[in-house]
């Protein structure tokens, strides 16, 4: 499920430089695994699992607003979200 071009929004890793462009729940998806792997929180791993589980609009709604309280409770957002 692709998000609006107005939703698009970049992601750091722990240690990267670069940011990651986060454009759909599967690049989500994707960057919480890698990031899982690269922390061993179990915070983390329930994030993931819940958005994995996401399977209606509600639920990826969801989904999406807990990965970016988790990255901005890490300061892993570049920019304020809203």
């Amino acid at each position: 499920m692709t998000m609006p071009f107005t939703q698009h929004f970049d992601a750091m890793l722990p240690q990267v430089a670069a940011p990651v462009r986060i454009t759909s729940l599967y690049d989500a998806q994707v960057f919480t695994r890698r990031w899982t792997i690269r922390d061993k929180d179990p915070h983390l791993k329930a994030l993931l699992r819940k958005l994995e589980k996401a399977n209606s609009a509600a639920l990826v709604a969801e989904a999406i607003g807990s990965f970016k309280h988790a990255l901005s409770a890490r300061a892993l957002l570049p920019e304020a979200v809203d």
